[in-house]
This record gives structure tokens, C-alpha cells and sequence, in this order.
């Protein structure tokens, strides 16, 4: 093996130790070996192992080897939880330690091809834990697609609505990486705390389902229901009104929680006054908590924001806008957005007078998910 790995020169040795199924340190003795001699010894002068031969594998000088490994990497299988990894990394050389322990003479080595014998490899968490299932969980996913297919038959706008998550603005470090010229990669801050000067970017988005559009109103100030409002409203005045003029009536699907929460008292408020100005009927379907995910914003418009600005510092609001504003999808995805310079203040208490005059009417299936607002 090192004679082949010398012939092959630059990367052999790793080439020759994957194929043959050794370490390249072995291979590295056999290098020191020819080295010694010379050269590789004469066809004639090799000796050929009878069968059989050479050390016993260590499954077969302890039988209980395999056994004891796998009770270190999963301590279920003993039923023993003090296992001796119960607190460290289970690295291979931490395995091999807590074997040496145990009485076994073995190299990490050994320990990863024992371990790949079993049926193991390297896995990372898996986000599948929701939490506790909600009642009526599936009935108003079907609920929601119910409505939304009714409303888009009628030519109706079908939108979907989320806060993305809130930026930094200035030369931070942004996820992914890009191409750039060697050893040229941007310089950022190393520490992320916030410029007082500068802020935050707030990107509240609204994405037309039927017609694959994204409206992103990136605001300064807070996330408040008003805000949320008034990006709704800027995308009808420069959207929604001319592609929807013959239609009196808006759904709109949301997450259970935040400033569009379904138990927001301002949010119902703000969406009073804009079914007003409008002349819109205006529907709500709220997401069961915990299903955000599903809402077809995140993966059909913010996930593409995320890709198209990756790597890049976001260090003004107006570069914020910009790459938000040329996010493109091979199927067609189009998006426009805009600075939102209002400041809107927090904690804003409603009287019972505001609250009364909501002309709000639930929905029979879950009358805290959907309802709808009329002027």
C-alpha cells in the first residue's frame, strides 16, 4: 500500500488508505519501511501470509466489546443511565478513553469502524417536538385552504402575512457565504451589538398567493399592530387596489400570536379602520399555535429574501430595501418594498367605546381563529 501510495504521489495516501480501508498512519510506517530499504523489496522476497494469519480482530480477543460500546454511545440499550458519556461529547477518542477504562486496548480508529458495524453514523437534532397538539389543529389547516380556494375562484386577494426577523443595521456579520476574491472576504463587526444610530430593520411582509407577489414594508420604529395595519394598507393603495378593483373582499392568513395576534384588541382596531377606508370585507384565519411554519410567507418569500442577501452586511435600511426589492424566483416570484420612517409607539390602551364599535362576526368552527371585519 505505500509503494501504490508513493506511485500515485500528492493525495495518494488518502486515495490508497479509503480504498484499502486503513489508516493513513499505517500507511506512514509502510512509507518509513521503504524509506529504510531504499526501495520496495523484490516479487521474489515478499512473504506471503498464510491464511488466517496476523493479529485476532478485537471482537474476537473480547467478546464483550461490542456489547460495552454500545452501552457507552447509548446507555438505553443497558438501561443504565449513569453511562460515562453522559455529560461529554461522544467523540471518538472520549469512547475510546471510556473503553481504555473499562479494560479494552483499542484506537479511535477501531472504535469509528465498530461503530459504522452497528449501524451508527453522525447525526444532527431533528426539529419534529411541536409540543402539545392543538385541538382542531387539522381542521383548520383544511379550513384555511377551504377558504382560501373560495376566495381566489371569486378573483378575491388571498394574502399572507408575517413579521420576518428583525435585522441589525450596519457592517454585522449576515449568513452564507458568497463569491468574492481570495482572502478578500467583507470585514465585519465580531461583536452584534446594536448601533444606537442606526437601529434595527423591522421587515413586515404580505405575499399575494394567486399571483406569487411579496410587498415587504421594512419599518424603524416597533412591531405594533398599527404598523402591521399600515403595511396592509400601503400594499392595497399600490397593489392590490388596481389588480383587485371589481373585489369587496380580503383573507387574509396569519400567525396566532405577535402584533396580528388573534386575541389583539389594536390589531381588530387598526383592521376596523382600514376595512372602513376601503370598503373591504375583511377575513381572518389565524394559524394554530406552533404552526407558523406553514404560513406560505416564511417558504415562499422570506426564504428567498434570506438566500438573496446572504453574506452581504446589511449596513443601511436602504440596502435592506434594495435586496429585499430584486429577490427573483426561477418561478417568478416578483417583490417590492419600501422604508416605513413612521415611528409608532407601544403599549397603546383601547377604550371600550373603540372596542364596541368593531363590527366583527365569528366564524362558527373556531370563532377565536377566524372571523371577519366589515366597513
Amino acid at each position: 500500500m505505500a509503494s501504490e501510495a508513493k506511485i500515485l504521489g500528492r493525495g495518494g495516501k488518502q486515495k490508497i488508505a479509503k480504498i484499502a480501508g486503513v489508516s493513513r498512519v499505517r500507511i506512514d510506517r509502510g512509507l518509513t519501511e521503504l524509506s529504510a530499504a531504499g526501495e520496495a523489496p523484490a516479487a521474489t522476497s515478499i512473504k506471503i501470509r498464510k491464511a488466517g494469519g496476523g493479529r485476532k480482530k478485537k471482537t474476537a480477543e473480547h467478546e464483550d466489546l461490542l456489547p460495552e460500546l454500545e452501552a457507552i454511545v447509548n446507555p438505553h440499550i443497558r438501561g443504565d443511565p449513569m453511562t460515562p458519556l453522559l455529560w461529554t461529547s461522544k467523540s471518538l477518542r472520549n469512547i475510546q478513553e471510556a473503553l481504555k477504562k473499562k479494560g479494552f486496548d483499542i484506537s479511535y480508529v477501531t472504535v469509528a469502524e465498530l461503530l459504522r458495524s452497528l449501524g451508527y453514523s453522525m447525526q444532527a437534532n431533528q426539529k419534529t417536538d411541536e409540543g402539545a397538539k392543538q385541538e382542531d389543529r387539522n381542521e383548520q389547516f383544511e379550513y384555511i385552504n377551504t377558504a382560501a380556494i373560495s376566495f381566489m375562484k371569486e378573483d378575491c386577494p388571498v394574502i399572507s402575512v408575517d413579521c420576518k426577523k428583525k435585522e441589525l443595521i450596519g457592517k454585522y456579520k449576515n449568513a452564507g457565504v458568497e463569491w468574492e476574491p481570495k482572502k478578500n472576504a467583507p470585514q465585519v463587526k465580531v461583536y452584534d451589538f446594536v448601533d444606537k444610530e442606526l437601529g434595527k430593520a423591522i421587515p413586515y411582509g404580505i405575499y399575494d398567493i394567486a399571483k406569487n407577489e411579496g410587498w415587504v414594508n421594512v419599518g424603524i420604529s416597533s412591531d405594533t399592530s398599527e404598523f402591521v395595519v399600515n403595511t396592509i394598507r400601503t400594499w392595497w393603495q399600490q397593489m392590490g387596489k388596481e389588480q383587485y378593483s371589481n373585489s369587496k373582499k380580503l383573507l387574509i392568513t396569519a400567525d396566532g400570536g405577535g402584533s396580528n395576534s388573534s386575541r389583539g384588541k389594536l390589531w381588530k382596531t387598526e383592521l376596523q379602520k382600514l376595512s372602513t377606508e376601503t370598503g373591504l370585507e375583511i377575513s381572518l384565519c389565524h394559524f394554530p399555535p406552533g404552526t407558523s411554519k406553514w404560513n406560505k410567507i416564511e417558504h415562499r418569500l422570506f426564504s428567498f429574501i434570506s438566500k438573496n442577501w446572504r453574506a452581504k452586511p446589511l449596513t443601511s435600511i436602504e440596502v435592506v430595501v434594495n435586496l429585499i426589492a430584486n429577490t427573483t424566483t426561477e418561478k417568478g416570484l416578483t417583490v417590492k418594498a419600501q422604508k416605513d420612517a413612521n415611528q409608532y409607539a407601544k403599549s397603546i390602551k383601547m377604550t371600550d367605546a373603540e372596542l364596541e364599535s368593531i363590527k366583527l362576526k365569528r366564524n362558527e368552527f373556531r370563532r377565536d381563529w377566524n372571523y371577519t371585519i366589515s366597513p
